[in-house]
């Protein structure tokens, strides 16, 4: 059996302490089920009809929103279920009461993938466990998956306080000739990266009005 490091030994982190536990043999651990073939082609197929998640949540210390916990499960779960994927999120505690989220992407023909990360928190209060765990998860998810969060607390600083591009009449013209989910993921895909951040808002609004 294979094993892997989730970290090289000896590498730190400005975390008060979080390396010690990622060099600790207890996280040497198995990544990843012996085979995944079937998991990646069925990720391959999930993620082609995965469209990015909504913003539906604001942050108002960057006065600015981002996809929740519940809008990255809603833009994935349908698509993942239909392709014999699920996600499992489970934590492990270890010393002075930190957690560790364990993620793991599993395939109905029992080959899985999983990764670790840790929950940072500012105390160990169960307000700040309960919202650090939710942060962790939400970005956990979008990793696994492979699913992206346009605009989102962490979003990079010369994105903000851009406003969102008016469509070209064209655009207008298609979105509502989308009668389908599967309409309006196409036309997104036929977009670039750019205009998919600068026009996700009526994407969005659409999207509601088709489900």
């Amino acid at each position: 059996m294979n094993t892997t490091s989730l970290m090289p030994r000896g590498a730190t982190m400005t975390d008060g302490g979080i390396s010690k536990i990622w060099n600790s043999n207890r996280w040497r651990t198995k990544m990843q089920s012996d085979n995944i073939a079937e998991l990646a082609a069925a990720l391959s197929k999930a993620q082609s009809e995965i469209t990015g998640a909504l913003k539906d949540s604001s942050n108002p210390f960057f006065k600015s929103k981002y996809a929740d916990l519940a809008s990255c499960w809603d833009a994935c779960r349908k698509q993942l279920a239909a392709n014999g994927l699920s996600v499992i999120q489970t934590t492990e505690a270890f010393a002075d009461d930190r957690l560790m989220l364990v993620t793991t992407l599993a395939h109905s023909s029992g080959q899985w993938v999983r990764g670790f990360l840790p929950v940072l928190t500012k105390d160990n209060s169960p307000q700040a466990q309960g919202s650090g765990l939710t942060y962790a998860r939400r970005y956990a998810l979008a990793a696994i998956v492979g699913l992206a969060q346009i605009d989102d607390d962490a979003e990079a600083a010369q994105a903000r306080g851009k406003p969102e591009a008016k469509p070209d009449p064209d655009l207008i013209d298609k979105l509502a000739a989308c009668q389908t989910l599967a309409d309006l993921t196409a036309l997104f895909k036929s977009l670039t990266e750019v205009q998919r951040q600068s026009y996700s808002g009526i994407f969005a609004a659409r999207k509601k009005e088709l489900t």
